[in-house]
């Protein structure tokens, strides 16, 4: 029997290849890297990282909340950006949605998306009260 739960969240499109939304094992909460997709598998927000990050955190709290957590559960996150350079509006985004929750974060430059037109993923971990 496993040591974890596999999540699958309402809302969100089916996974492209072989992992789940996001993984529970005891109080922490593994989010895959989450994109700008809509719940048919298409890309909101081409060419505005704004939009796509919004889109983004949208995703993200329907993982956690399929989990049992929200943005203020959220420890860790990797952001995962087309062009550095549009840090300081992903990062007025994220001030909006994680508020007074500052999750330690690793920001990476990137070549390409598994999607075309992507310009940011982000994964997160979680840790939530038994």
């Amino acid at each position: 029997m496993p040591s974890h739960t596999l999540i699958r969240a309402k809302g969100l499109s089916e996974p492209i290849s072989h992992y789940s939304d996001a993984v529970r094992a005891g109080n922490t909460i593994y989010v895959s890297g989450q994109a700008a997709i809509d719940e048919h598998g298409h890309l909101v927000g081409r060419g505005d990282v704004v939009a796509q990050t919004r889109k983004v955190l949208d995703n993200m709290k329907l993982a956690l909340a399929a989990a049992g957590a929200t943005l203020d559960d959220v420890t860790k996150v990797t952001v995962y950006l087309a062009h550095v350079s549009d840090r300081p509006r992903v990062n007025e985004v994220r001030k909006e949605y994680f508020k007074d929750n500052k999750p330690a974060s690793t920001l990476i430059g990137i070549h390409e998306f598994a999607i075309e037109g992507m310009l940011i993923e982000i994964e997160a971990i979680a840790v939530v009260r038994s």
